[in-house]
């Protein structure tokens, strides 16, 4: 089994890091830089950087903070928001991204994906698919949400697994797979969201929302297939460390690097 990585998320809005409760009602959790230093100390395996309402602010990501964060650390770095082009994603690397997240414009463009990936290659390029479940449908389906730093985002009208499908033939890397319904709740993962995604593609996914504890973060990897797990609250507010969260899954028999 392949070793699977800890991931800090760092959603940023107007220059401080936020979470708030599936995309509403965000409360501040620090200054990034300092946050970023932090989890590179304390043996996080990679982190990633969200400017939240770039997209739904139609600007460009901070790329002075990109910059000071990238500063901070000696592990992969993810950043995402806003990013609507291939000169913004070169920006991007040069400010010492080692990859890149996509979300709104490549719903809007899936062409951007293949442009990105040929350019800079599919290991920079990650699909940030925001999703909730459709309502009354079973079996479950979700629907894939864009603009989501803007009061809750839009519904885009695409299957989240169809669309994952389609992304992975297009050429991203990677795919971060956040559930609307669990962000922020820290009532656990969408399991069922992720073993359908993780089921339906070749390339790693990465669970994200609803992290609460150190045993959510283990049946994300376990029952939700995931390759890696993102948290932000257990970690911003120090409810869990990175090294007990670590210890646990170690214990569990989850490899893990120490």
């Amino acid at each position: 089994m392949l070793t699977k990585r800890i991931i800090p998320c760092l959603d940023v809005k107007g220059g401080r890091v936020v979470k708030g409760v599936k995309f509403r009602d965000h409360r501040d959790a620090g200054d990034p830089v300092e946050l970023a230093a932090f989890y590179n100390e304390q043996g996080a395996d990679e982190l990633v950087f969200y400017d939240i309402t770039a997209s739904s602010d139609e600007r460009g990501i901070m790329q002075a903070v990109v910059e000071r964060t990238a500063n901070q650390v000696f592990i992969p770095l993810t950043v995402g928001g806003g990013l609507r082009s291939v000169e913004d994603i070169r920006r991007m690397l040069e400010a010492g991204a080692d990859k890149v997240s996509i979300n709104t414009a490549a719903v809007l463009d899936p062409s951007f994906i293949t442009r990105a990936a040929e350019r800079f290659g599919s290991q920079c390029i990650v699909l940030g698919m925001d999703a909730k479940c459709i309502p009354g449908v079973y079996p479950p389906r979700w629907e894939v949400f864009t603009h989501t730093g803007a009061d809750g985002g839009r519904a885009a009208g695409l299957d989240a697994v169809a669309w994952a499908l389609q992304a992975v033939e297009l050429g991203v890397g990677e795919i971060v797979v956040n559930s609307i319904d669990a962000d922020g709740t820290q009532a656990g993962y969408d399991l069922e969201l992720l073993r359908a995604i993780s089921g339906a593609v070749t390339v790693p996914v990465v669970a994200s929302g609803g992290a609460g504890t150190p045993e959510d973060l283990y049946q994300a990897l376990v029952s939700g297939k995931a390759d890696a797990v993102l948290a932000a609250s257990i970690f911003h507010y120090g409810t869990y460390s990175i090294s007990e969260t670590k210890e646990y899954l170690v214990k569990q028999g989850i490899p893990i690097r120490i």
